[in-house]
């Protein structure tokens, strides 16, 4: 009896050529690499170039999925909540995700966050990070920590978004001592 999966094969090899199956089609961003560079537009509408923070300080960059949902809400708050201990260690923090700037603002509001959101409805910062989900124009959940210079110091590709803050605040500790 033959394998009933093999007449998948033809339409399996014709998806491998689509531009979404291969998720690892861009090079990935790894530890030690420069930053990629944007300029974005905060939830109150002020343009945030990632450049005018080099010699500034440590950047934590958060990718998120999208404003309001459960998990989104719950990282949020969370730096929201700790925000103070991570400035404490000369960082800051930006939420990223391809909501639109008004979206971004009404969820800022309602939370009381005291942190920058970002929008990329273009998904381009999202996809130069490499932390676009295949099809949708979301970013994965993936926070990122730059040093002073630009340097990506930390990945973090597995977060949970009730720990990422205090994750983080560690992190920059941790990374902070290093020679």
């Amino acid at each position: 009896m033959k394998n009933s999966l093999s007449r998948f094969k033809p339409l399996a090899l014709l998806l491998s050529w689509l531009p979404f199956a291969n998720p690892a089609q861009a090079e990935a961003l790894q530890v030690g690499q420069p930053a990629p560079r944007f300029e974005l537009t905060a939830q109150d509408g002020a343009k945030i170039d990632l450049a005018s923070r080099q010699g500034k300080g440590w950047t934590v960059l958060y990718f998120y999925p999208k404003a309001g949902t459960p998990g989104c809400t719950t990282q949020a708050c969370a730096f929201r909540d700790a925000i103070e201990a991570i400035r404490r260690q000369n960082a800051e923090v930006y939420g990223i995700s391809t909501d639109e700037v008004k979206d971004l603002l009404s969820f800022h509001q309602k939370h009381k966050l005291a942190f920058t959101l970002l929008s990329d409805p273009d998904a381009k910062v999202t996809e130069a990070y490499g932390v676009k989900m295949p099809v949708l124009k979301m970013a994965k959940r993936w926070t990122f920590i730059v040093d002073p210079s630009l340097i990506v110091r930390q990945i973090d590709n597995d977060v949970d978004p009730a720990l990422d803050a205090r994750k983080v605040a560690e992190s920059l500790k941790k990374l902070q001592a290093m020679p």
